[in-house]
């Protein structure tokens, strides 16, 4: 995956607004098999937590740079991702290529002046697959491998997009999006992998400021904790960001300051620890 900026300096709004574009577009496209693709990433904060509706106090989300999109293992298994490709490839998609000019077939791209790149996500479900791994689906078509991946089809959220695709057209769709806990579950995990400024700042955002309260993320990741993933994710909160100088903190602090910030840290600490009593 593109490494992602270490400060919210690295995002712009009007970025994050193409990235959305794209997705209403995509969305305009799939049709029949909405119901086995989920937005995960980037853009889930600002598609579950109104960017126009911000309570006193709370800024908008710093944004993104690409669309992630899981796929479900059911699709791949009836064989319909060939309808995906096929109509991506209709809609103007094209592998994007690596810095150094290799076809990327689990990232795709569409190029309207500045390059929109859209990354494909499947769960694991054989034995040989690792986490950020690919699994190669046909010859121009792979997914990036994501343990937990699963549990964001059990904690979803139908979210309305209004507004105008990446060509101008207007259009609405109702499009699923990873739920707040099983973003929890994912975002922890990517940053126990990778350890990203970005992953402690999404994961942050969503838990502080989701629905009325914590206890609107908490319930029903309570419900996923049948899950390794699940259980594993916990693991990483309590590991890296329920400490003041933590390593979760500390990078939240210096995605949105530059530096250590001791009241960003306190908050992060406050809100995840909240989170991590009311799993208990």
């Amino acid at each position: 995956m593109n490494r992602k900026p270490t400060t919210d300096v690295g995002y712009e709004r009007e970025y994050t607004e193409l990235v959305r574009a794209t997705c209403l577009y995509i969305a305009t496209k799939v049709g029949d098999i909405t119901d086995d693709l989920i937005v995960i990433g980037g853009l889930v904060p600002s598609l579950l937590i109104d960017q126009e509706d911000l309570p006193p106090g709370v800024d908008p989300h710093a944004g993104t740079l690409d669309l992630d999109v899981g796929l479900t293992i059911r699709l791949l298994d009836d064989g319909r991702y060939c309808t995906l490709t096929e109509r991506l490839r209709r809609a103007g998609f094209e592998q994007d290529t690596s810095s150094q000019g290799n076809p990327t077939r689990q990232r795709w791209k569409i190029g309207l002046g500045k390059k929109i790149t859209v990354d494909f996500l499947i769960p694991p479900s054989l034995p040989s697959d690792q986490g950020g791994g690919v699994r190669d689906i046909e010859p121009d078509f792979a997914a990036f491998i994501a343990p937990g991946l699963d549990l964001a089809f059990q904690n979803r959220k139908l979210v309305n997009l209004t507004g105008k695709t990446i060509f101008g057209e207007q259009a609405m769709r109702s499009i699923w999006v990873c739920g707040p806990s099983a973003y929890v579950v994912l975002k922890s995990l990517a940053f126990g992998d990778r350890g990203e400024n970005k992953d402690a700042y999404d994961l942050y955002y969503v838990v502080r400021n989701y629905g009325t309260g914590v206890d609107d993320v908490a319930a029903p990741l309570k419900s996923l904790l049948h899950d390794p993933s699940a259980v594993k994710a916990l693991h990483v909160l309590e590991r890296d960001f329920s400490e003041h100088d933590s390593i979760g903190p500390r990078r939240v602090a210096e995605f949105l300051t530059r530096r250590p910030n001791d009241e960003v840290q306190a908050d992060v600490v406050g809100f995840v620890r909240q989170l991590l009593k009311r799993c208990s």
